[in-house]
């Protein structure tokens, strides 16, 4: 807190002006390229982690095999972080006894 007991405000501007200037590129972003484009290569790079997963159990598989496995594996990692975050939200929506 500077001198003076006061807030400097200055600080607070600059963030929200970079805030908003960030969330503009993001948009002009958005509208040049297709969401597969922006995020092709991390969502490969994750699907590649279960593709691994399927390997180390069952190596030689076909690949439309592999693919099939590797997405059920997903689809239960998924299930069982909404599964985790339903029972956070429920813990706290509960009043404390």
């Amino acid at each position: 807190m500077p001198r003076g007991g006061t807030t400097d405000h200055r600080d607070d501007r600059k963030s929200e002006d970079m805030r908003l200037r960030g969330r503009v590129g993001g948009f002009i972003r958005a509208s040049r390229y297709s969401p597969d484009e922006l995020t092709g290569a991390a969502r490969a790079g994750f699907m590649a982690r279960f593709v691994r997963e399927v390997d180390e159990r069952d190596p030689g598989l076909p690949e439309a095999e592999r693919r099939r496995r590797a997405t059920a594996l997903l689809n239960a990692h998924m299930s069982a972080l909404a599964r985790k975050s339903a029972l956070s939200r429920a813990s706290r929506s509960k009043p404390r006894q």
